[in-house]
């Protein structure tokens, strides 16, 4: 009986990874060996920096909360507190949309959180 070849199927895995190889520079592109380790190390990096993303978008959130109760006379701390006491369940995401899409809305939310710190 003759020996099986994995022509096809090696093929069909080769031109897997130089599919997701596609954009990166030089013989990582057109290269298997070199593509392969590529494409292995980008996607450990797009694993972590998925989780990464989360933290940055709040951070992003948080400053311009900030920005936007400084305005207003109040620091993001005593804002957030503010907004806790008032009972107000906004979370950062949509109070940073607010200061920045509809800044009229968000001095309405820091009135809310100054009159709540105030009693």
């Amino acid at each position: 009986m003759a020996r099986a070849r994995s022509r096809v199927a090696a093929h069909a895995r080769h031109k897997k990874i130089l599919n997701l190889a596609e954009g990166h520079r030089g013989k990582r592109r057109t290269n298997y060996k070199l593509a392969h380790e590529s494409v292995m190390h980008a996607l450990k990096y797009a694993t972590e920096h998925r989780r990464d993303k989360k933290g940055d978008f709040r951070r992003l959130w948080i400053i311009r909360i900030n920005a936007a109760a400084r305005l207003h006379g109040l620091t993001y701390g005593r804002f957030i507190n503010g907004l806790l006491k008032a009972g107000v369940t906004l979370d950062r995401k949509v109070l940073a949309d607010l200061a920045v899409r509809d800044p009229n809305a968000f001095g309405l939310v820091a009135a809310q959180a100054k009159a709540a710190l105030a009693t």
